[in-house]
């Protein structure tokens, strides 16, 4: 799918220039960045399997502002554009020390480190966390208890390359079942017979993202706080040249 194709399919889901742009910008810098389960085909999958749930009316709703806490909600909007909307509030209005938002209703979220990236590239340090459908069980058997639950970790650089963490605790992410990459199989707690710790770190979001929320639907959480030193050039010395996590990808 070209860029101006993807454009074009999501205005035809109603959404105004605004919203298209910030849907486009989470698609294309996942395309971009390899992770193609996150990136053009979601649109198709959007078209496909969330049309009867969009509403490109619906805007987020910011229920609570502290200096150190916020709580959003969804609304009813996609929670690709929450999460857009609380990063921009964030850099609008940047936390003195530090600050926790606690997002509600906000699903699907797509690849957290774009979020994470955006604000590090603000100059903070930020940690991300969301819940999403149950794919995990344990390694006992049994039906499901956690989702590929993600955590991206990002901290910003003087030299302007933030170092950029984005994992979940699945072997496989199920954007990339839905795209056909890979079998339901593959999505289970990656780490062979270390497995349990994979699944231990599911649940442990997933309650931290559950105890936060306030109602039964899947949420975000995000910590942003302003760096007090600058570890990351360092960092990059000492690799000597090895590509960091978030890094661009350097092809074939």
């Amino acid at each position: 799918m070209r860029p101006d194709e993807a454009r074009a399919r999501l205005a035809a889901l109603g959404y105004g220039e605004e919203q298209v742009e910030a849907l486009f910008a989470h698609f294309d810098d996942a395309e971009r960045r390899g992770k193609a389960g996150h990136g053009y085909s979601r649109i198709e999958w959007l078209d496909r399997e969330m049309r009867d749930r969009i509403d490109p009316e619906a805007r987020p709703e910011r229920l609570e502002a502290e200096e150190s806490f916020e709580r959003w909600h969804g609304r009813g909007a996609l929670g690709y554009l929450t999460l857009d909307a609380v990063v921009r509030a964030t850099l609008e209005r940047p936390p003195e020390r530090a600050r926790v938002v606690v997002a509600e209703a906000t699903f699907p979220t797509g690849m957290l480190g774009h979020y994470a990236r955006r604000l590090a590239d603000g100059g903070l340090v930020a940690v991300l966390t969301a819940t999403s459908p149950a794919r995990l069980a344990p390694l006992s058997g049994g039906e499901p208890l956690a989702g590929t639950n993600p955590l991206a970790i990002a901290v910003p650089s003087s030299d302007g390359r933030p170092v950029v963490a984005d994992v979940s605790p699945s072997k496989a992410t199920w954007g990339d079942v839905l795209r056909g990459a890979t079998p339901p199989e593959d999505v289970v707690p990656f780490g062979g017979d270390q497995a349990h710790k994979a699944f231990a770190l599911a649940l442990g979001l997933e309650l931290l993202v559950g105890a936060l929320t306030r109602e039964d639907d899947f949420g975000a959480v995000v910590l942003v706080a302003r760096p007090e030193a600058d570890p990351v050039p360092a960092l990059r010395a000492a690799a000597r040249g090895v590509r960091l996590p978030g890094d661009a990808p350097t092809g074939p």
